[in-house]
């Protein structure tokens, strides 16, 4: 399965890129004013259209069609989790720094992941038990964290809690600016040790980025310690997390 789930990453990957190559985005606003663009809506069919043509089918839900009922998803076992376009703000920005994000998510726990970056050519791949990798290559969390820690920072995204978390850590550090699902990615793979998202994110922003990092021997928890878990509210929105 997971070679089907990067097949249909790359693809929307390319429909991505055919509309970054161009001069119309077709930028709107989406009710909670970020920036929506057909990139996001082409990525988002190639998507469904190739979930909906596997061998085993499970429901999907998908940051462009989120309008699901608490009442349908709460008796969901499995499901496939699917951001088409994480870094719309990177996209619009032309820095390369977006992703396209497909996991299964099995119980609350993300269980297999695609994380692909069509502008780096770079696939990260996770699945439970089986490991995880970059391009093939397998890639493992840094267990041995360094006297100057490695934060990983949002480009787009930064909050005064975060800044607050920062200044009570007992050792030097040095930020690691990146953008997306890119940033629990950097530290599955070792080149960064920490990522304090204390800021608003949603579901689908980090399901598959979360199998990644669990596979390669990370785990993300809240603030308070406990397992970030999936579908387990009405509400989308993740808690405070701290990925390593």
């Amino acid at each position: 399965m997971l070679e089907d789930i990067m097949k249909i990453a790359r693809n929307a990957g390319e429909a991505i890129m055919a509309i970054y190559e161009s001069d119309d985005f077709d930028v709107q606003l989406k009710g909670d004013d970020s920036p929506l663009t057909k990139a996001d809506l082409a990525a988002h069919n190639v998507i469904c259209d190739g979930l909906k043509v596997l061998d085993t089918q499970y429901p999907i839900l998908s940051e462009e069609s989120a309008d699901i009922s608490w009442e349908q998803r709460k008796h969901w076992h499995r499901y496939w989790l699917v951001d088409p376009l994480d870094g719309t703000k990177e996209f619009i920005k032309r820095n390369g720094e977006f992703t396209v994000n497909i996991a299964l998510i099995e119980n609350g726990e993300p269980i297999l992941g695609v994380v692909y970056a069509p502008v780096l050519d770079a696939m990260y791949t996770g699945e439970r038990d089986n490991g995880a990798w970059l391009n093939g290559d397998a890639i493992r969390v840094e267990n041995e964290a360094p006297d100057t820690l490695r934060i990983v920072g949002s480009r787009s995204h930064a909050s005064q809690e975060t800044t607050d978390w920062l200044e009570k850590l007992d050792r030097p550090y040095e930020m690691v600016p990146m953008g997306s699902s890119l940033k629990i990615c950097l530290v599955a793979e070792g080149k960064a040790d920490i990522y304090p998202r204390l800021g608003p994110t949603c579901e689908w922003d980090t399901g598959a980025a979360h199998a990644v990092l669990s596979a390669a021997g990370g785990s993300i928890t809240t603030v308070e310690g406990e397992p970030l878990l999936y579908n387990r509210k009405e509400k989308y929105l993740n808690p405070y997390f701290i990925a390593r």
